[in-house]
């Protein structure tokens, strides 16, 4: 492995992105960052320079120890893998199942039918289709949490749902979904947001994060 510093390629509102931060944070990961504006210029993701590094054309990406990784949970498990401290995956394989499930539920179930690939599609319509795609994953959600949380996602420590669930909250927030059913999503959202990784990745504390957003 090389010893060079990871470099992430991000945007501060990407919610995939954020998952990726927490997790950098979480583990002590120091980085450099380099702002991929999914907006100016047409999007900066669809530069020839971009491509390179992720033909895909998404954030995040992250070069580290000699390899260009894209996908959040990909990149999640493999600072998992190699920075196994403090995890994120539970060592119980019925909790670690949960918490792969919720992760997914979220990053498969809610939020790519609410990116921004798909509202431009959508046209006028786009808050009323973000709002509806993300109540209905946030109905089954809050009732599967109700059966796995503790202090947070999967009982009391934090794991890979936790990380995918806070972006996700912002989202739903941002889209301006009423989040009254769904107190045991509030309630973990909160505790969450009281964590230093929680707040040192947020959108609102990033490099790239315009100056009438910034915290």
């Amino acid at each position: 492995m090389t010893s060079e510093k990871p470099i992430l390629y991000s945007y501060f509102r990407s919610s995939c992105s954020w998952r990726v931060r927490i997790a950098l944070a979480l583990k002590g990961i120091s980085y450099d960052l380099v702002p991929v504006n999914l907006l100016k210029d047409g999007g900066q993701q669809f530069s020839a320079e971009f491509k390179a590094v992720n033909p895909m054309q998404q954030v995040p990406a992250l070069k580290i120890d000699g390899i260009t990784l894209s996908q959040s949970l990909a990149i999640i498990h493999y600072l998992e893998d190699t920075h196994p401290n403090p995890r994120l995956l539970p060592q119980d394989p019925k909790k670690r199942a949960q918490v792969r499930m919720i992760a997914d539920h979220i990053v498969s179930g809610i939020q790519p039918l609410q990116n921004l690939n798909i509202l431009k599609q959508i046209g006028d319509k786009k808050t009323e289709w973000a709002q509806n795609c993300i109540a209905s994953g946030f109905q089954a959600l809050e009732q599967i949490l109700q059966h796995t949380a503790g202090h947070y996602c999967v009982g009391d420590e934090v794991s890979m749902a936790d990380l995918c669930l806070v972006p996700q909250v912002s989202n739903a927030e941002r889209f301006k979904v009423d989040m009254g059913p769904y107190p045991t999503i509030t309630r973990i959202n909160k505790a969450l947001l009281e964590l230093e990784a929680f707040r040192v990745s947020h959108p609102s504390w990033q490099p790239d994060t315009p100056a009438e957003l910034r915290a």
